[in-house]
């Protein structure tokens, strides 16, 4: 199997979105919460200054993710050299792959090149899974956080509380 994370192109942009869509559905049963789409200008910026990543698998997308190098409004006082992991989506065929310490190891090399001491994450404070997969990938645990400035971010993150989860490099 070769494995490869390549940033995302305008191309891509479809392929994104039906992950997004598939990543909606499988939240709709497995959770209490959801995602509530995307705008594409967004996942267009994203994509055009380079913090849209695919991971193929055999040259098949398999998983997409997002990244940004600030995040003030989730991390706060705390919001300094990091990479911020966003979106992840794995594409139900490829299940099971460990995508997530892929990316780890992807993120933990380019924190390396960059000068970046942290990889971040966040989910739903009540995803009990998520929580124990994330820390089970190498996250540490580092708390939960209300939101309640929401302004620029995608609607989902309106009115929850966050679980923050972090690698110190």
């Amino acid at each position: 199997m070769q494995l490869q994370v390549l940033n995302s192109q305008a191309a891509d942009i479809d392929i994104i979105f039906g992950f997004y869509d598939l990543a909606i559905a499988h939240q709709k049963k497995v959770f209490n919460k959801h995602w509530q789409g995307f705008s594409r200008e967004m996942v267009q910026t994203e994509i055009d200054e380079n913090r849209q990543y695919k991971i193929l698998v055999d040259g098949v997308v398999a998983c997409v993710f997002a990244v940004t190098f600030n995040d003030p409004l989730i991390w706060g006082a705390r919001d300094q050299d990091a990479i911020y992991i966003h979106r992840i989506v794995t594409h139900p065929e490829f299940r099971g792959h460990s995508f997530v310490k892929e990316i780890i190891k992807w993120a933990k090399d380019y924190a390396a090149k960059n000068n970046i001491k942290f990889i971040r994450m966040d989910t739903w404070a009540d995803n009990e899974k998520l929580l124990k997969y994330y820390t089970g990938c190498g996250f540490d645990y580092v708390g939960v956080v209300s939101m309640e400035k929401t302004d620029g971010l995608p609607k989902h993150y309106e009115g929850i509380r966050l679980s923050l989860f972090e690698i110190v490099l």
